[in-house]
């Protein structure tokens, strides 16, 4: 049964009800009876040749397992997301079970069944089918193929499989510590110590219980694969990460399998591919830096993610690659942002701001706008004409990015005053910009509520700063 063909022919429901049924009959059947029945192939065997009841059980269950395995499919196709997931999961353990699987394939189904348990923050689910996985893939390497001569490329496809898995390794640690961050940070983004504290104190006592309950649903296989599953699960934790330290063991891993993934998806070759894990390591070092208390070092984490990500950058021709383009200018330029404010951060701790602290904010910010900019000009047209109504998909990266640039405009340092009057006039300019967009596009005004209420705030004090900086500059007009 192929689904394509099914779902070409429209007939994804008939399916269903079929397999609906024979997944009702079997338990009825063990319900009622329990013993398996005559194999088909029986009814044209002699008495002598029918099959022994072990051997009859297992075919009989090997068919109740490809009807649940196509029930699964079918639920994805029908967009039936958690009974998909159920399905596959169930499909998984029987597979396992009866011994009835293709290790990569089993391997790279449970790996993809890990995804479904992060997008409902099930970490541990998520977890135990990644630690499956691997063990699983690692028996791909010692069952003899169906040749007796691997070919290079089914070693290459075992290495693209193996890497495969890795980025859903990558994607874990990630969405772990993202949503770690989620949970700790104030309104202003910085790490709550208050909620730390009071989210230590309750981990324990629950996520002991928690994990009782939960561990009997999700385990696979007999206890030699359950012993092998478990120990390479010990090599990162499922618990949400409450400080630096917890933090920086479930990045060490996602940083492990980055370089696992990269060794195969290289830039020459699969260009997307090692562009989206190197973004998905610029990620983990973001997240990480979250928890750095030290702003020095806070500010080498996100130079970490500049090293990684300009030299991309630079060899990506934006005619094929817009829209990764666009990515890495305005990640760029966010990472200069976060790295400025990090400078001033430490400026304010110092009695005086010495040159050096000067020239490097001001060098950040610059390098900030520079990315922003180019950021906004890959939005205009061949006439290099800004969109009068920007697209939904683009319209809050560009807000922010104006917005951004204004703020910007106003932490440039400089002692001439005539400077200080074209930086304000030019952070003046952003802000109205944002305003006069709002005002022409009302429905705008939801992407960008508290960048709008900002910008409002400064169209209203900039002026008369002008006004005040101008008489000073000039006493005698």
């Amino acid at each position: 049964m192929c689904m394509q063909s099914l779902e070409k022919n429209g007939e994804i429901k008939t399916a269903q009800t079929f397999l609906e049924s024979a997944e009702t009959l079997y338990n009825q059947y063990m319900k009622e009876n329990g013993n398996p029945p005559l194999d088909p192939n029986e009814h044209f065997m002699a008495e002598e040749e029918k099959l022994k009841d072990q051997e009859r059980s297992k075919r009989f269950e090997k068919a109740y397992t490809h009807t649940l395995y196509y029930l699964a499919q079918v639920y994805q196709h029908l967009e039936m997301i958690e009974k998909a997931a159920e399905y596959c999961h169930t499909t998984l353990k029987r597979q396992l079970e009866y011994s009835g699987y293709y290790p990569v394939e089993w391997a790279l189904n449970a790996a993809t069944l890990s995804q479904y348990y992060l997008t409902k923050q099930c970490f541990m689910e998520s977890r135990h089918c990644l630690a499956a996985a691997n063990v699983i893939f690692s028996q791909a390497g010692q069952a003899p193929s169906a040749e007796d001569n691997e070919t290079e490329q089914d070693q290459q496809d075992l290495r693209q499989r193996k890497a495969e898995i890795a980025r859903c390794w990558i994607k874990y640690c990630l969405t772990l510590l993202q949503s770690a961050r989620k949970l700790l940070e104030d309104n202003i983004g910085e790490l709550d110590p208050d909620r730390q504290s009071e989210l230590k104190a309750q981990r324990k006592k629950e996520e002991d219980e928690k994990e009782k309950g939960r561990k009997k649903a999700v385990l696979f296989g007999t206890s030699d694969l359950c012993d092998s599953i478990l120990a390479t699960e010990e090599k990162v934790s499922c618990l949400y990460p409450l400080d630096f330290q917890e933090a920086r063991e479930v990045f060490l891993v996602g940083q492990n399998y980055v370089n696992e993934a990269k060794e195969f998806f290289q830039f020459d070759g699969y260009v997307t591919d090692h562009i989206e894990i190197i973004q998905d390591h610029s990620a983990l070092f973001k997240v990480l830096a979250f928890f750095e208390e030290d702003y020095e070092r806070r500010c080498k984490m996100h130079k970490r993610r500049v090293d990684m990500l300009e030299p991309m950058y630079v060899d990506l021709n934006p005619q094929y690659y817009l829209l990764i383009t666009r990515q890495l200018q305005f990640e760029l330029a966010d990472t200069y942002y976060e790295m400025m404010d990090l400078k001033v951060a430490i400026g304010n701790r110092l009695e005086e701001l010495d040159s050096h602290t000067i020239k490097k904010i001001n060098s950040l910010a610059q390098l900030a706008v520079k990315y922003y900019e180019l950021f906004l000009d890959s939005l205009r047209n061949p006439d290099r004409i800004f969109p009068e109504k920007l697209e939904d998909d683009v319209l809050r990266p560009a807000m922010v990015a104006k917005f951004h640039i204004a703020r910007l405009y106003g932490k440039l340092i400089t002692s001439d005053g005539k400077k200080q009057l074209e930086n304000m006039q030019t952070s003046l300019e952003y802000y109205t910009f944002l305003v006069d967009y709002c005002e022409k596009h009302p429905e705008a005004v939801q992407a960008i509520e508290t960048e709008l209420e900002l910008s409002k705030e400064m169209v209203g004090l900039l002026p008369t700063r002008m006004e005040r900086l101008r008489a000073k500059l000039s006493p005698f007009t």
